[in-house]
């Protein structure tokens, strides 16, 4: 039976490589047909088709000699690995190379043979004229061979359904490729009616066979003449302010909106332009893609060892996924909830192969395991993401804040230091900013501890400091949209309340950047844009789902809860901001606090935590932190120097 099989498929890879020599014999000769003709024909029109018989009999001379430069240039420079029904503008660029190649030994031997050889000297209008025809006559069999494959492959894949009509927003890079993806395709049910563009030099153009027809302006008109289905909004650098106003156009028609993906995930080749998608609150707060310094990333992150802590989580996950484009030796995902840490894992395993993935189960309060991560693997770039961050529940569980956010950064942090790791970072939030929660004052606490690590080991430490990421876990977007699904009514804490949102890849594409434009020192401030209303934002994510804020689902104001503010800060009063190479990242010039002072806080932390006295670590945030704004629920405190408090707590 083995031998049977063995036999088949030897028989079967026979058969595969002899269609491909045929097919290449194939190529071969029907390139040998145009170029042998495209000469002739050179010569026919350079004597107005009644050359002179010496000259046909140097042509019969000369032909052998052109084939073999011309054949030889073809095939040298690769034009036979093309697929010929995949020919694209990158291919015809590289076979116009190659015609330039083939006539300059032409061109060469006109020039510098002698009289006596008069009959291998070809005329220079002829070499012009058969290069022009030659290779001209090479590419439109090719883009012919291409277009019989595309016809074929759309009636083939053609379905029974009914075309829905449908126009494009935006005639630029990205509407070219979704109108391209589009037409390409027979599976895909719309048919085109045309671009709208707001820009006046494009008006009336015409880009892969569709014209662009009017502007936003005509959009009422042209979907009520054309019969309009629905529009794609195909502008992949949409501002805020700019899909707002498009979004507003079209419901006030009324017409159903959708979106191409984002053009950087379609370069990237993670998602065609064919998935369109309905709109996302995503869309409504997109901000300017961001631009990165992509050389000192790499120089910061490849080949080397890469630890994320926290990489289950939003961040964390994100900044592994970024962290993997840039080629490290090893990624070392530390996390202590194995589900989102064998999620992650999967993940980056299946979309990156080639990269070693360590899933590391572990809690950055616990020294021993940290400890042994670090001797094991040696990492030279820390990017500690883990922490807990939901303000009101860390409102009534102060002890886990404190032991997490602060003694965990600090264990890390000293790990990191004591193992020569080359940069570490800490992500921290604007909730730092003069914090009324005990979430913001222990990631204002672990900013100071990074600080003071910075001035004890050779290790890069900064901080990176932004506002709230969209479509995180436990955040304001998800929650609306648990609370549409059930009926409503959506809940707000407050008609005034604000807040910077940034989407998880560009909070994690920055804080890569600032990790390696830092020197040390530095806690870094992300430009966050402009401010959104949260009541804003529940009115937006109700229209999304089809239905009318305050009509189909009710706002409810809940009142602000424990912690919150009206509106975040990024920096704190008497702050200053420098500017560094990236336009979005910032320095805050923030003093840090003396080395004994934070080694004080620590013991004082970590005996508390021991103790799990809560009200007695809110206070000591509050006398650390004397611009923070936290309520103590109580009148009286023994102090650490007297009564059942003096002892030793700390932390190594």
């Amino acid at each position: 039976m083995a031998t049977i099989s063995t036999k088949l498929k030897l028989d079967s890879k026979f058969r595969r490589f002899r269609f491909q020599l045929l097919s290449k014999r194939a190529q071969y000769s029907v390139d040998l047909i145009v170029l042998a003709l495209s000469f002739v024909f050179a010569h026919l029109l350079r004597f107005d088709f009644a050359p002179p018989r010496i000259e046909m009999i140097h042509a019969g001379h000369q032909l052998p000699l052109v084939l073999l430069i011309q054949l030889a240039a073809l095939h040298l420079s690769g034009v036979y690995e093309f697929i010929w029904r995949y020919i694209g503008l990158p291919e015809a660029k590289k076979i116009g190379r190659v015609a330039i190649l083939a006539a300059i030994p032409l061109i060469a031997l006109r020039l510098g043979l002698p009289e006596t050889l008069q009959e291998f000297r070809i005329p220079l209008s002829v070499v012009v004229m058969d290069t022009v025809l030659a290779f001209g006559g090479i590419l439109t069999l090719r883009v012919a061979r291409r277009d019989v494959y595309e016809r074929s492959h759309r009636k083939a894949t053609h379905t029974a359904v009914k075309r829905k009509p449908v126009l494009l927003i935006g005639a630029g890079r990205a509407g070219v490729m979704t109108a391209t993806e589009i037409g390409s395709r027979g599976d895909v049910a719309l048919e085109i009616k045309g671009f709208i563009d707001d820009d006046p030099a494009k008006r009336r153009s015409v880009l892969q066979g569709i014209r662009v027809i009017g502007t936003t302006e005509d959009l009422p008109r042209l979907v009520r003449e054309l019969n309009i289905d629905h529009v794609i909004i195909s502008i992949a650098q949409a501002s805020r302010a700019n899909f707002r106003r498009i979004l507003d156009i079209c419901r006030s028609i009324p017409i159903n909106v959708r979106v191409i993906p984002c053009l950087y995930e379609i370069l990237q080749g993670k998602l065609k332009v064919s998935r369109i998608r309905d709109v996302e609150i995503e869309d409504l707060l997109g901000r300017e893609p961001v631009q990165l310094d992509e050389k000192s990333i790499k120089e910061f992150l490849a080949a080397k060892t890469v630890m994320v802590t926290g990489a289950g989580g939003s961040i964390g996950s994100e900044l592994a996924r970024q962290i993997a484009c840039f080629n490290p030796s090893n990624i070392l995902l530390v996390e202590r909830a194995e589900c989102s840490l064998f999620t992650i894992d999967r993940e980056l395993r299946n979309e990156f192969p080639d990269i070693p993935i360590h899933a590391l189960v572990g809690d950055v309060t616990d020294r021993d395991r940290m400890g042994a991560i670090f001797a094991s693997h040696q990492p030279q770039v820390v990017l500690h993401a883990a922490a807990h961050k939901h303000v009101p529940m860390m409102e009534s569980n102060i002890v886990e804040a404190v032991k997490n956010n602060i003694l965990g950064t600090q264990r890390v942090a000293k790990l990191a230091g004591e193992f020569g790791v080359e940069v570490f970072v800490l992500i921290s939030t604007d909730k730092a900013v003069q914090p009324t929660s005990i979430m913001g004052a222990t990631k204002r606490i672990a900013e100071l501890i990074v600080q003071d690590m910075d001035g004890r080991f050779d290790t890069r430490y900064v901080a990176v400091r932004f506002g709230n990421v969209i479509g995180s876990a436990g955040s304001v977007i998800p929650i609306f949209q648990d609370q549409i699904l059930n009926g409503g009514p959506v809940t707000v804490t407050h008609p005034d309340m604000v807040r910077y949102f940034m989407t998880i890849p560009e909070a994690s594409k920055l804080v890569l950047q600032a990790g390696a434009i830092g020197n040390g020192g530095e806690i870094f401030i992300l430009d966050m844009g402009e401010p959104v209303r949260i009541l804003d934002l529940a009115k937006q994510t109700i229209l999304l789902s089809g239905l009318r804020p305050n009509e189909d689902i009710d706002i409810v104001f809940t009142g602000a809860r424990p912690g919150e503010k009206l509106f975040e800060e990024l920096q704190t009063t008497g702050e200053e901001l420098a500017k560094t190479v990236h336009p979005k990242i910032f320095i805050g010039k923030i003093a840090a606090y003396s080395p004994e002072r934070i080694q004080r806080a620590i013991e004082r932390f970590t005996t508390l935590a021991k103790r799990g006295w809560n009200e007695e670590l809110r206070r000591e945030m509050h006398e650390l932190l004397p611009e923070s704004r936290l309520e103590s629920k109580t009148t009286s405190i023994e102090t650490l120097e007297e009564g059942p408090l003096a002892m030793s707590g700390t932390l190594n």
